[in-house]
């Protein structure tokens, strides 16, 4: 018998959550910067620089890789020998630990969790409950594997009960392209197929907690159908050209990972759930003899890469800004922005369009005349920070509120990651507005740029409060442009037609 006492389960799982809160693993660190010394697409290779440099720079300060820290998913393996000291659940355990990695004052967590999902959806404050996954094995100790997934990844994930004799590679090279950018590729696929719809998801979630192998598996071949998939699904999604954050390049895919189970002789169940740029996980196992060690990489282990846009880019001061000035930037041209903007999730949207359409007018201190609005949940300041990780969240979220937001505000660009839908873009179109894309995957980076904030409405938002940024040289794509062009579209295109050219030469 193994005696687990409550606090090494507990601390242990609040030191994993800190330690992949900054620490990329290195697999996938070396999997980024490969897949950035191929690039031949310039907006995907600055894209993939930025991630790296901002992966090295959460490394040595121990801030986190992302603003959005995670919901925190758990996978146990206990052994049927082992006894627990206290009476505490298991789960019980698990969400202390939780609760105490989030809270450190030394490296402070998003809380992102709401309860009341379909009601009020109040914040937690702490980030539990996790989702806690538990199975009793032989043996006489505890296994745990743990993520932290990101809302923006998380939502993209795919489900189908495909026929027995339908194809999974061909289900998703249809499916890779509907789910957009707002998964912050480069990144894993994790593929569950078998068993039941549920089965399906659970094994797609357990897959991603593997190591980036793909390459280690193509250069000794494949040993049986699953391996022979991997590779099939990882040239064909790689061959669609979305390319880094959907810019349009070689890489979208870094490893597919696949786990399969038995299942009924009339279903065919397949999930896919795939893994940001903020790839976030950590394995460990608990004996007895104490709480789990986890070893920080050595510095070494991370490219030295530099980044300039040097004189390409357009310095813009936000403060002057007007129509007329942003009529002339053009779709993927790289802005360096400076000055005043406010930022705003989907609460804040929903409660400011509220406001107006009940002639409450903007609260005060809300002005959006000429101005641009943040999509973003910042993490809070630590020590003399003047703000935490504040990388952009998915923008196709605010489509619903970007025509009104428009017509009633005076705002004239929005700023965010990934695509816009088509709502968004006729919205843009319509108003003679324009989107412009950060990075996700570099949130501390972005925060570095970041000069002064301060909250200005709606503080009970926690994290979804309305903040007035000052930035110093905040490095943006143009991704819509006023005319309704967007680079999530145009770039894809264009790169894979130039994959499908090249791969015809190489096989001529």
């Amino acid at each position: 018998m193994t005696l687990i006492r409550n606090e090494d389960l507990i601390q242990s799982v609040a030191d994993a959550l800190q330690y992949i809160s900054y620490y990329h693993p290195i697999d996938f660190v070396k999997a980024i910067n490969e897949a950035y010394e191929k690039e031949e697409s310039e907006a995907a290779k600055d894209a993939m620089a930025q991630i790296l440099i901002n992966s090295r720079l959460c490394a040595e300060g121990k801030r986190p890789i992302c603003q959005d820290t995670g919901i925190v998913t758990v996978f146990l393996k206990i052994g049927m020998e082992v006894q627990w000291q206290g009476g505490m659940s298991v789960a019980d355990l698990v969400n202390e630990g939780v609760r105490r990695a989030y809270l450190n004052p030394d490296n402070v967590l998003r809380a992102s969790i709401l309860d009341d999902p379909a009601g009020a959806r109040k914040n937690t404050k702490d980030n539990t409950p996790a989702v806690i996954h538990t199975e009793i094995v032989p043996g006489n100790t505890i296994e745990v594997k743990l993520a932290a997934k990101g809302g923006g990844s998380e939502n993209k994930a795919k489900m189908a009960m495909l026929n027995p004799s339908d194809d999974i590679a061909d289900w998703v090279e249809r499916t890779l392209p509907t789910m957009g950018a707002g998964w912050c590729p480069p990144g894993m696929l994790g593929i569950g197929i078998g068993g039941t719809a549920e089965k399906a998801a659970l094994m797609a979630k357990e897959s991603l907690m593997d190591p980036i192998d793909i390459h280690e598996l193509r250069s000794r071949g494949p040993k049986n159908k699953v391996e022979e998939l991997r590779l099939e699904i990882m040239d064909r999604a790689n061959a669609l050209g979305i390319g880094a954050q959907g810019l349009g390049g070689l890489t979208t895919v870094l490893d597919v990972k696949i786990l399969d189970y038995p299942t009924h002789a009339a279903s065919l169940p397949v999930a896919m759930i795939p893994n940001c740029a903020a790839t976030r996980h950590a394995h460990f196992t608990l004996d007895g003899s104490g709480v789990a060690e986890l070893t920080p990489p050595s510095l070494d282990e991370w490219p030295d890469i530099t980044w300039d846009v040097g004189p390409r880019a357009r310095k813009v001061n936000l403060d002057t800004l007007s129509k007329e000035d942003i009529a002339s930037w053009q779709p993927g041209e790289t802005l360096l922005l400076s000055g005043t903007m406010l930022t705003g999730r989907d609460a804040a949207h929903k409660r400011l369009l509220a406001m107006l359409e009940n002639g409450e007018g903007l609260p005060p201190g809300v002005d959006f005349d000429n101005k641009f609005i943040y999509y973003v949940g910042p993490v809070d300041a630590v020590r003399d920070e003047v703000i935490g990780p504040a990388g952009p969240t998915t923008a196709t979220r605010m489509d619903k509120f970007t025509d009104s937001l428009l017509d009633q505000t005076g705002l004239i660009g929005m700023i965010g990651k990934a695509e816009r839908g088509q709502l968004g873009i006729d919205a843009i179109k319509k108003h003679s507005a324009v989107y412009l894309m950060a990075v996700g995957g570099a949130a501390y980076l972005v925060s570095k740029a970041i000069r002064k904030s301060r909250v200005v409405a709606f503080e009970d938002l926690g994290m979804e409060a309305i903040h007035e940024f000052e930035v110093d040289e905040m490095p943006v794509t143009v991704a819509v442009d006023v005319n309704g062009t967007s680079v999530h579209r145009t770039g894809p295109e264009t790169w894979k037609k130039h994959i499908a050219e090249e791969h015809a030469l190489i096989v001529s």
